[in-house]
């Protein structure tokens, strides 16, 4: 088979859609020598192309390509230039996410990632223009598609439900935590990152986008009241001010007085993340929708107490091992905030079960699970 995988968002830091195809990718690699693969990417800079071909181990697997096509913009790649390429250039299986390419020969089978349809759930929380796309072309894709990919079971159940999707024609996978995120970081690496991030001593930890449905505001509020001059526990919020930031978090900053407690470190670079991770006393990721929540599985991977909303994905995800807060009841996020910070007991109980439940995910399971979908499109 010839199967073609688009990995624009690889090198792009997009973090959790970045994370999952780089990783499939990668264990793709480490499985696969027989079926050839051919990676699609807007970057044409030969400098990262060489890094991405390091850094996903494929630099002397025969079967793996890069492929760079330049595009005017994403439209232009996904609608034009990458339709040509395909009609000249066929492959068996091609890969993506949300918005297929609409004009592919028929006889090329596709299949598409949704990592959530958060848009359907909360479109008050997304750019007019965006939503005006997401609501053209997600249904489009959908049908186009000859296999819809969703992260968790209540992501595939979400698609089927909302847009009436045959269940024979949707499956699911899970996402995992990066190897490289697994490795141990000696006390000088810790705190050179501390030091690079210019992080407290002691601080809560929200590592994502700073989007409106990450319901940051109300974790800041939650902080206020029942946080801070607590032993000088500081809150960071980790993550870039880029595409449909919140500015609601500044505003909550500024009406609490807390622009020396709460701190934006801005995007942290993936090689980072394990540190950042372990140096945090707490991690709360106190979301409104979420697909699935890979920083929740991540803190869970290195014991890291997790205080997280109690929405579907995230049950699924912890499965009973983290503390999760009811997201209609700011109330109850602030008690169990309040909790997880003093309460040793409960921080070391919930260590353990979280590093139990944590082993049941891995990228090569779930890169099995992929390679099998692409056998039966065959």
């Amino acid at each position: 088979m010839k199967i073609g995988i688009d990995i624009r968002n690889i090198g792009k830091k997009r973090t959790g859609d970045e994370v999952v195809f780089f990783n499939i990718v990668k264990h793709l690699a480490l499985l696969d020598s027989t079926e050839n693969y051919i990676l699609f990417t807007d970057i044409s800079d030969q400098k990262i192309l060489t890094e991405i071909k390091e850094a996903l181990g494929i630099t002397n697997k025969p079967n793996f390509q890069i492929v760079s096509l330049k595009a005017r913009n994403k439209f232009d790649w996904n609608l034009r230039v990458l339709p040509a390429y395909l009609r000249k250039n066929p492959v068996d299986i091609y890969q993506t996410q949300y918005i297929t390419p609409l004009f592919v020969p028929r006889k090329i089978k596709i299949a598409t990632i949704v990592h959530d349809i958060s848009f359907t759930k909360y479109p008050q929380f997304i750019k007019w223009s965006d939503l005006f796309f997401l609501k053209l072309f997600i249904p489009l894709s959908l049908r186009r598609a000859n296999k819809i990919i969703g992260v968790s079971e209540f992501t595939r159940d979400e698609i089927i439900n909302y847009y009436k999707i045959d269940p024979e024609k949707i499956d699911f996978i899970h996402n995992a935590v990066g190897d490289n995120f697994l490795k141990e970081s000696s006390k000088e690496e810790l705190e050179a990152v501390r030091k690079k991030y210019a992080l407290p001593p002691k601080f809560i930890l929200y590592i994502g986008t700073l989007q409106p449905r990450k319901n940051l505001p109300t974790l800041i509020e939650a902080y206020a009241e029942a946080i801070k001059n607590k032993d000088e526990i500081k809150l960071v919020l980790a993550g870039g001010k880029g595409h449909n930031f919140d500015p609601k978090i500044d505003n909550t900053i500024e009406k609490y007085d807390l622009k020396n407690d709460v701190l934006l470190p801005g995007y942290i670079d993936e090689k980072d993340k394990s540190a950042i991770f372990h140096l945090a006393h707490v991690f709360c990721f106190p979301s409104f929708y979420e697909g699935f929540g890979i920083p929740v599985l991540e803190a869970m991977t290195l014991g890291v107490p997790v205080l997280a909303s109690n929405i579907p994905p995230h049950e699924e995800v912890a499965a009973g091992s983290a503390l999760l807060f009811d997201v209609r009841n700011n109330r109850d996020m602030e008690k169990k905030l309040a909790q997880l910070c003093t309460d040793d007991n409960l921080r070391k109980d919930l260590s353990e079960k979280e590093k139990r439940q944590a082993q049941n995910f891995s990228w090569s399971k779930t890169a099995k699970k992929i390679l099998n979908i692409y056998k039966n499109l065959e």
